[in-house]
């Protein structure tokens, strides 16, 4: 790993420009910039949690906030220079997000041993951890030089 921050122009805006959660090309996308945590050990972004991300009346769709946990886990791994993809994820649901307040989506790495990561998540609302997540990630092994 080489510590390199993401960020505009860093490591995970040029390998997915288009990606529906943070691609700033995506004009459909949901735009979430993610930034380091206050405490340095990981990152975070907020999420408006928009008409638009609804499942059932009035409560953001559960989808939508396994995919936020999903990315900010994979923005985490950015932030500290790996590039890694999701190999397995686990999310716990603990109460309903609700539709038109804000949230916060965090992550954080846990542990690495080679090229497997396991990174936590949670997603918060009005001070309240409304979701939590784990996942293993497994480091990208560049292609063979041609």
């Amino acid at each position: 790993m080489t510590g390199l921050a993401d960020g505009a122009g860093g490591v995970g805006a040029r390998l997915h420009p288009h990606c529906i959660v943070c691609g700033a090309d995506n004009p459909r996308g949901l735009g979430l910039v993610f930034s380091a945590c206050a405490d340095g050990g990981g990152v975070e972004a907020r999420f408006d949690c928009a008409g638009s991300a609804e499942g059932y009346v009035g409560l953001v769709h559960g989808g939508v906030v396994s995919m936020l946990m999903d990315a900010a886990m994979a923005q985490c791994l950015f932030h500290l220079g790996c590039v890694a993809h999701t190999a397995e994820l686990t999310i716990r649901f603990r109460h309903p997000v609700l539709v038109g307040r804000e949230a916060r989506v965090r992550a954080w790495r846990e542990r690495t041993r080679g090229r497997l990561h396991v990174l936590g998540a949670d997603f918060s609302q009005d001070g309240r951890v409304k979701a939590v997540a784990t996942a293993k990630f497994l480091e990208a092994v560049p292609p063979p030089a041609s």
